[in-house]
């Protein structure tokens, strides 16, 4: 566990630098339109605010699909090294145009990274703490900006500030993230797997988690390929491998783990359907009752406890007897010639070149209903070695069964996947081990249809590499994926109407405007240090709070902070309003501004700053995860550019009464959103939330059709 936090510390470097800019820029702004006389054109002094953003923006346009080809690490070391060159460039600028050309370099650092390590962070980390960890990218750009407040502080006291080297030590910090990407930071594990690199993607899953066991998660990966599939939401009663109390023999299932012989007994309950059974208020999405109500069936402290979801899940496991001899497979075989071929390659390999396995093996697919037997965990498999851990996280499980259809001559059967909650509530058997625990089900991510409609042998399964090669954009228009887009693009729009890049780049300029001078003139201090100074102490008050988001992030999650801090950033803008439209004497519309910005800033940082970019980097299947993200990351900066440009021209013509005004509205709008469009995702394993945005957008199409 400690690999995934250090890992995640290491890669919010890159925030703390974009954090390190915004701050320095909104301080060396003041000093550049005196240089170059700016003052009376706004036009200009918004393309220097705007030209990192613009940056950012064309970087994204192909940093999904790029990360997605080379990898999430090499972007980010990529990133490290814009950043550098950026600050180079800016410390040199012999006039105008050379410190766009930097600011420039620094925005594409930029769109990089903070497109990049959320991603990158979501796949690195356990559901229990992932939350917390990706809420770290807000701490350190915070960090960020407290530190080069300080610093644009201490020159501003200065008799000549020079700009020039408030910009340019932005390559110190960089050289420390470029070293970090260099050295410290792995592969994202998910990604690895994609590309079937699967033994490099388990040794780094060991290091990550700081145990030898990750064959249960290594499964979760792969089963993680698939876009779209056929899932159903089910709910059994589960038991060890024995007699349910009243289940008839044809009513059982056998659930299959990892463990040699290891499966349990699962019967159907037909009277109820789980967590799909559920009432929703008028004009919510349903997608957001059903994640709810899977989280209300939850027990207490599931993030915490892992594998102490299913407190009697291992020790159900038992020999099946009867088991089914393994098979080694590879490519060449996938059309199956009998039941007695053999692997052309040498088992000892360590080679991913010689990773033909898949999860689960062949089985025969044609048989008659007498000669079913019960399937054992030996064929069960990665890399052939045998998995072992049912655990995925979140005190998920992941198992198999399989499922069978009758044909016109013959009876034809298949692996289904299988993600298990237990339900909280359900009561035990009386023996105490039996349970009630929901399912999602759906066909394995390595099961082909393609090559099982050509009736081979055994089921078709695919190796990983190939289960990600031709995507299309067909696959975003899959009502999951076009559900979660809806949801992404959404906060990300809503997140910068909301005014918080026109508030954090020009914060320096709205205090003093607002008289703040007046609160430090007593002091010696100009009216331009005291802006800084009150700046420097509001990003030192972020960090606490943004460390309170931090625990709470997996306690109340997503949904609830959004729906807690939104209501307090539309009183400190009706506030902020009042206090332009009402005079109450130079110091306490001083005070007021300064109070209003600092409890703005603190409660944004605790939902709205982080939290739109950690929904972002869970909700999309691991096959489009990188252009889904570039799409809502493209939002996010084109929002961004169209916010900090205009508002110089606001200031001039509505002032700033008119911006906070306008600025409530949205807070407005986006807690109404969040309540009706916003689900709660903490806690869960990537793929399953994605499978539930699968299942739960097909059920209201479904709905809407009837």
């Amino acid at each position: 566990m400690s690999g995934s936090v250090l890992v995640a510390i290491a890669a919010s470097v890159g925030n703390m630098i974009q954090g390190w800019d915004n701050a320095c820029i909104a301080g060396a702004v003041l000093y550049i339109k005196k240089e170059f006389n700016l003052q009376s054109e706004p036009t200009i002094e918004g393309l220097i605010m705007a030209m990192s953003l613009i940056g950012a923006t064309l970087v994204t346009t192909c940093s999904g699909a790029v990360s997605d080809w080379l990898g999430r690490r090499p972007m980010l070391i990529i990133s490290a090294v814009l950043y550098f060159l950026g600050g180079l460039v800016m410390l040199w600028s012999p006039n105008v145009y050379i410190l766009l050309l930097g600011r420039l370099l620094d925005g594409l650092g930029i769109g990089l990274a903070v497109t990049l390590v959320p991603v990158y962070i979501s796949e690195t980390s356990p559901p229990e703490i992932r939350g917390s960890l990706n809420t770290l990218p807000q701490f350190m750009g915070s960090g960020g900006m407290f530190l080069s407040y300080c610093m644009v502080f201490g020159m501003s006291l200065m008799e000549s500030p020079n700009w020039r080297l408030m910009l340019g030590v932005l390559s110190i910090p960089s050289l420390l993230y470029f070293v970090f990407t260099i050295f410290f930071l792995p592969e994202s594990p998910r990604w690895l797997v994609s590309k079937g690199r699967m033994l490099e993607a388990k040794r780094i899953l060991q290091r990550l988690r700081g145990r030898d066991d990750v064959a249960g998660e290594m499964a979760l990966l792969v089963e993680g390929l698939g876009v779209g599939g056929e899932t159903s939401i089910e709910e059994y009663t589960i038991g060890g491998h024995g007699p349910i109390h009243d289940v008839e023999e044809a009513g059982k299932i056998n659930l299959y783990g990892h463990d040699e012989g290891a499966s349990l007994i699962a019967r159907p309950i037909a009277s109820r359907q789980g967590s799909a059974n559920y009432q929703h208020a008028p004009l919510v999405d349903p997608l957001v009752t059903l994640f709810s109500s899977v989280h209300e069936k939850l027990l207490d402290g599931v993030g915490s406890k892992g594998s102490a979801f299913f407190p009697h899940f291992g020790s159900m496991f038992s020999d099946n007897g009867n088991p089914v001899k393994p098979e080694d497979w590879d490519e060449e075989n996938v059309d199956g010639r009998g039941d007695d071929y053999q692997s052309d390659h040498a088992a000892g390999h360590d080679s991913d070149d010689n990773l033909h396995s898949p999860l689960i093996s062949r089985q025969t697919t044609t048989f008659d209903k007498a000669t079913i037997q019960p399937a054992s965990q030996e064929s069960i498999r990665v890399n052939n070695e045998q998995l072992s851990s049912a655990d995925i996280g979140g005190g998920w499980q992941l198992a198999w069964k399989w499922s069978t259809k009758d044909g016109q001559h013959k009876t034809e059967g298949g692996f289904e996947r299988i993600y298990l909650h237990q339900e909280t509530g359900a009561d035990l058997s009386a023996d105490g081990e039996s349970f009630q625990a929901a399912a999602l089900v759906s066909h394995p991510a390595l099961y082909s249809k393609d090559l099982t409609d050509q009736h081979p042998v055994g089921p078709a399964m695919v190796h990983p590499a190939k289960a990600t090669q031709g995507l299309s954009w067909s696959d975003l228009f899959e009502p999951g994926v076009k559900h979660a887009l809806l949801v992404g693009i959404g906060l990300q729009i809503l997140q910068q109407f909301s005014g918080i890049s026109g508030v954090l780049y020009y914060t320096p300029q709205i205090l003093e405007e607002a008289g703040v001078g007046v609160l430090l003139s007593n002091f010696g201090i100009s009216s331009t240090s005291s802006s800084l100074l009150i700046s420097n102490v509001i990003t030192l008050l972020m960090l606490p709070c943004i460390a309170v988001a931090m625990r709470l992030m997996d306690i109340s999650g997503r949904r609830t902070l959004l729906l807690s801090t939104i209501p307090v950033l539309i009183l400190s803008l009706i506030v902020l309003v009042i206090g332009g439209l009402v005079n109450f004497g130079s110091i306490a519309n001083a005070a007021i501004a300064t109070t209003s910005v600092i409890v703005y800033f603190c409660c944004f940082v605790m939902g709205f700053g982080p939290i739109p970019n950690i929904l972002c980097s869970e909700i999309f299947p691991t096959r489009v995860r990188g252009i889904c993200i570039a799409i809502c990351a493209l939002t996010f900066w084109i929002c961004n550019i169209i916010v900090t440009y205009s508002l110089p021209l606001l200031l001039t013509s509505v002032g700033l009464t008119g911006v906070f005004a306008f600025y409530a509205i949205v807070c407005i709008i986006s807690w109404v959103f969040v309540f009706l469009k916003v689900p709660e995702t903490k806690g869960m394993p990537l793929e399953v939330i994605t499978e539930f945005f699968s299942v739960g957008a097909k059920q209201v199409a479904e709905a809407k059709k009837n």
